[in-house]
């Protein structure tokens, strides 16, 4: 079977690749009945030659390839008929701009394995770049807090080598008093804490975090079920609620009265309540001032989520009075940095983290008649143009409907 390592096309820009050099070399070795080119990219993180030095061919042209592997949407011109395709296709929540784009796989009778929807059979994600959204959306966060009050100056993460590089510049920096919150227990919250970490800040649990003040810079790390509760008073399971989230309303506002900094890295799921809307922004006792929103969710649970702002310009203000857009460093503005593909930031360690899990996980599947169902679950659409029952929901938003 014949791989090959795709050329992003995607603008802006991408560097991030499913395998460096080193990773596909070692998949190389494990597979021996596996072959992998590289299409030639001017732009990928991991230069041609370095593919080259490998060992591996590198070509302009990849259709004589079984399995495509990608990292972001290809562009419908570029779809190869007939051949099986990784790549994140934001499309399984029927985002309405790609929608083109699914109705342009099934057409060209391509096999679609999206790297979403490569899953344990509970669920439960196997791969993906979260640690490293996580890992750059909270120093992110904290670059903003420099800038926007004048206390220290921190490098974009893009102008940094690696992720040792951008610990190194947090080691230069001394916080104020402030408390951070935390949302999340996934990969993407995981790797913020890893930045609280890093910088030495001390953690405490949320019954001390809503009722204490502290002389040094804290975080608290909330799960769902602590900015969450039954509207019925009864006491809140997590699974019940992941099932199913109507019975539950936010329980965010304590929180909100307690913290300086949030860090949004929750999964938020559709019906859940909003953690914040627009109305609690005004309430006389809403503390919060700057938010990390790594979780991105556009005028949705953080209401101050106007938009998603980019890795040229990640910072904006919410005026939450006018319910509007002002500058990032507007008088009682709340600072916002939601960028939307915060991973592009560290290209080198997002990719190396992420072929790993790729060659753990994925490349066996082919070799070992999917014994664990990992191809199974995460296959989209079929080689005769149709959904698979799994994604058969997406039916009518192919259909326009």
């Amino acid at each position: 079977m014949k791989f090959a390592i795709i050329k992003e096309r995607k603008n802006p820009p991408d560097r991030r690749v499913v395998f460096s050099p080193e990773k596909l070399a070692e998949a190389r070795t494990q597979f021996l009945d596996a072959e992998f080119i590289v299409e030639s990219s001017d732009i990928r993180i991991f230069s041609d030659e370095a593919y080259r030095a490998k060992g591996f061919k590198v070509t302009d042209d990849v259709s004589d390839a079984d399995v495509m592997i990608g990292v972001k949407e290809v562009p419908i011109e570029n779809l190869i008929p007939n051949k099986k395709y990784f790549y994140f296709s934001h499309t399984i929540k029927k985002q309405p701009y790609n929608r083109g784009l699914l109705e342009a796989m099934l057409n060209k009778n391509i096999e679609m394995l999206d790297h979403e929807t490569i899953v344990k059979e509970n669920g439960a994600r196997l791969i993906g770049f979260g640690r490293y959204a996580g890992l750059v959306g909270a120093y992110n966060g904290f670059r903003g807090l420099g800038l926007r009050d004048g206390l220290f100056v921190l490098p974009k993460v893009e102008t940094l080598a690696d992720l040792d590089a951008v610990k190194a510049e947090l080691d230069k920096i001394t916080l104020p008093n402030i408390k951070i919150l935390l949302s999340g227990t996934g990969k993407v919250a995981f790797g913020a804490k890893e930045i609280l970490d890093h910088l030495g800040l001390k953690e405490v649990g949320d019954a001390l975090y809503l009722t204490s003040q502290f002389t040094e810079p804290v975080y608290c790390m909330v799960d769902v079920m602590e900015y969450s509760k039954r509207t019925d008073g009864k006491v809140g399971d997590k699974w019940e609620f992941y099932k199913d989230p109507t019975d539950y309303e936010s329980n965010f506002m304590p929180y909100a009265k307690e913290t300086d900094y949030f860090i949004a890295g929750h999964f938020y799921g559709n019906g859940a309540p909003y953690l914040f809307n627009r109305e609690d922004a005004k309430h006389i006792d809403f503390k919060i001032n700057l938010v990390a929103d790594i979780s991105c969710d556009v005028d949705g649970p953080v209401a101050s989520t106007l938009r998603a702002s980019t890795i040229a310009d990640p910072f904006y203000g919410y005026d939450a009075k006018t319910e509007s857009e002002v500058a990032f460093d507007a008088e009682n503005a709340i600072t916002v940095m939601a960028v939307d593909n915060l991973p592009c930031e560290l290209p080198k360690d997002a990719s190396e983290g992420f072929g790993d899990s790729f060659l753990e996980h994925v490349i066996p599947a082919f070799f070992n008649d999917d014994k664990d169902r990992v191809l199974e679950r995460a296959q989209m659409t079929t080689n005769d143009g149709k959904l698979t029952s799994r994604f058969s929901y997406l039916q009518d938003f192919v259909d326009g409907k």
